[in-house]
């Protein structure tokens, strides 16, 4: 699977720190991680959450990537930004329990964490045990294992819900602010991953267009 690490302006400092307590868990169990940025504050191109949202959707929807960490400040504010884009169910993940419940009964691809709020000492010991929840066996199993039948068919609800709802990403980036969407593929490492991982011609084509 391969994983997006999405990290926004106010968090960048603490880019370091999640990036390794990610590796540290999903590359053992043969997830790759793509690092997406911010790396530092002082970096040239900078995320906001609204764009952790959107870059989320670019993401998830070309198939550049299977499942997506961000977050922010409190978490709210990037799962928001990533739940209004087409086809990401994105969950607020403060613990492993959180991480557990989410992937057994939600199965969606996308959480979003807090990196200010309620992050202090053994802060890495936390991410690390939540990577290990999300990433470690087979998501959608059901919690508890008895539901697991209801759960499934409610995600198939939510889903169709999701695709009467939205339009698809092409659309959202050419209708959406293109300042937003060109600054929010302005990371150094944006062409260098993406691109070479994208399954969507037709979103790359466009995206190249537009940062040509």
């Amino acid at each position: 699977m391969k994983i997006a690490l999405i990290i926004e302006n106010s968090q960048a400092a603490k880019a370091s720190i999640v990036h390794e307590s990610l590796t540290a868990v999903a590359v053992p169990l043969g997830h790759e991680v793509h690092h997406y940025g911010m790396y530092t504050p002082e970096d040239k191109a900078s995320l906001t959450y609204v764009m952790n949202g959107l870059l989320t959707g670019i993401l998830l929807n070309s198939g550049a990537a299977d499942f997506v960490v961000t977050g922010c400040g409190t978490g709210m504010g990037s799962m928001l930004a990533a739940n209004s884009m087409p086809g990401v169910f994105c969950g607020l993940v403060i613990d492993p329990t959180d991480a557990f419940l989410f992937g057994q009964i939600n199965d969606g691809n996308a959480i979003s964490m807090p990196y200010s709020k309620g992050f202090g000492w053994a802060a890495e010991l936390n991410l690390q045990d939540v990577y290990a929840k999300l990433f470690d066996g087979e998501r959608g199993l059901g919690y508890p294992r008895e539901r697991a039948a209801i759960m499934k068919t409610n995600r198939g609800i939510l889903k169709d819900l999701k695709n009467a709802s939205c339009r698809d990403m092409l659309t959202v980036l050419k209708t959406v602010d293109q300042d937003l969407v060109k600054a929010t593929v302005a990371g150094e490492k944006f062409a260098e991953l993406f691109y070479p991982n994208c399954k969507d011609e037709a979103i790359a084509d466009y995206l190249r267009a537009l940062t040509a």
